[in-house]
């Protein structure tokens, strides 16, 4: 049965999430010329986060591990821009973009809110003026940057009483993000040192904080263990049970007491849902939307939540599914046929996931992984890693530049070339006209 006409479905969000349902709507409402689905996304592409760490250390390109959302949707509609402000009274969107923040109302039918997470530094002043985080493109090229720029400065003679601070580096939260930052970033300075004649590696220093009792909780003890064993065995200090409590210019302060010298942090230990969606009138638990098992908030028909910013109960288990991208994905894929259903009066599908496996890259060519159950490491789960997240990529032509650095990364060094700043210099001033002749005075 075709769809009601002119019907309006509106996705917030083009990550995981969102991207998959925009994706999985394209297969069955986008053609419909009574059904206009529209994707409204701050970037104009959708970003693969689990390579980020790839791009901080040089190993990929940053413009591989991105898709321009124009070229993913061939049916649905796109708006590059800004989400202000959500009525779910009268169904409008109000969306800014461009340098003028230019505002549109957008009017929907059906919504779907997936808006993700932000990082959250917990009312640490000094933390969020200081620190670097890594959740955006932008976040990995600059942290990149940063790292040659620690390089270049602390290679002068004259910064030899100051390479204490500048070659330290501490990564706040061991999870996934933070783990795999550590050791990506302590693999690109250790392997950049050669082109530094004046640096050594004991002036290098790596330290990865972690609140828990160990790292990457997620793959259990046993793994988290044998992570914390190998980043050891690469120079890279571990402080479990210690958390952040102060930045400094020049220090950062841990809740043991222990004042480090550093001058660059970087931050993985904390997100939140998107702001706005405190703003709206629905049930929330710890800030996230609450759902039923279709994904559709409650008291709000018409209206689904899914990926960081949804609470989505797993109905084996009693607890809200993980924010993984793994779920986001397969939640994106549900939603779409829900809206489906709700435009089609078929039925609808309520969302049930078991995790398949969890990763982590370690640096290296080292891995830990847990795959239905069974915890292996090493070489094997690092492969593993790469060939998963490489499959997930979206478009053949991504997983083929991918696969091309990654074959490049085992033959050549990593490029140091500074990316930001390099506009040519330019000077504003009145000069001579070529061809004027100035001749000097006789006296």
């Amino acid at each position: 049965m075709s769809a009601p006409a002119g019907k309006q479905v509106l996705i917030l969000g083009g990550g995981f999430g969102g991207l998959y349902a925009a994706l999985g709507l394209e297969r069955t409402l986008a053609r419909k010329r009574d059904v206009q689905v529209t994707l409204v996304n701050r970037e104009n592409f959708s970003l693969f986060t689990p390579m980020l760490h790839e791009v901080a250390a040089g190993d990929l390109d940053m413009t591989h591990i991105v898709n321009p959302l124009r070229n993913l949707l061939s049916h649905g509609q796109f708006f590059n821009g800004e989400v202000e402000r959500i009525d779910l009274i009268s169904k409008t969107v109000t969306v800014v973009h461009g340098a003028k923040r230019h505002g549109h109302e957008l009017k929907y039918d059906y919504l779907i809110l997936a808006l993700g997470s932000m990082t959250n530094f917990f009312g640490l002043p000094e933390l969020e003026h200081k620190a670097m985080t890594m959740k955006s493109l932008s976040d990995a090229s600059h942290l990149r940057d940063r790292l040659i720029d620690l390089l270049e400065e602390a290679d002068f003679e004259c910064a030899a009483g100051s390479r204490p601070n500048l070659l330290t580096i501490v990564v706040a939260g061991g999870g996934f993000a933070g783990s795999e930052t550590v050791a990506a970033v302590n693999d690109f300075l250790r392997e950049s040192l050669r082109f530094y004649p004046h640096l050594e590696e004991d002036m290098i220093r790596l330290l990865l904080v972690h609140s828990g009792d160990v790292i990457l909780p997620e793959l259990g003890p046993k793994l988290g263990a044998y992570a914390q064993k190998k980043l050891a065995e690469r120079k890279v200090e571990i402080r479990v049970g210690t958390r952040v409590v102060r930045v400094f210019e020049d220090a950062v302060e841990l809740s043991d007491g222990s004042r480090i010298p550093a001058n660059t942090v970087i931050w993985t230990a904390g997100t939140s849902p998107n702001p706005l969606i405190a703003t709206l009138p629905c049930k929330l638990d710890h800030g996230r939307i609450v759902t039923d098992d279709y994904l559709e908030v409650q008291g709000w028909p018409g209206v689904w939540a899914l990926g960081d910013c949804a609470c989505i109960t797993d109905r084996k288990t009693g607890q809200p599914y993980p924010p993984t991208a793994q779920h986001a994905l397969r939640q994106g894929k549900t939603v779409a046929k829900n809206v489906t259903a709700a435009l089609c009066r078929g039925s609808k599908r309520p969302f049930s996931f078991s995790t398949l496996g969890l990763l982590a890259s370690i640096g290296r060519r080292t891995g830990v992984a847990n795959i239905l159950g069974i915890n292996f490491s090493g070489f094997l789960a690092w492969f593993l890693w790469r060939t998963i997240y490489l499959s997930k990529l979206p478009r053949l032509e991504k997983k083929v530049r991918v696969a091309l650095d990654w074959t490049f990364d085992l033959l050549f060094s990593k490029d140091l070339v500074h990316i930001h700043d390099l506009r040519a210099p330019t000077v504003s001033r009145v000069e001579e006209e070529p061809d004027t002749v100035v001749l000097a005075s006789e006296e």
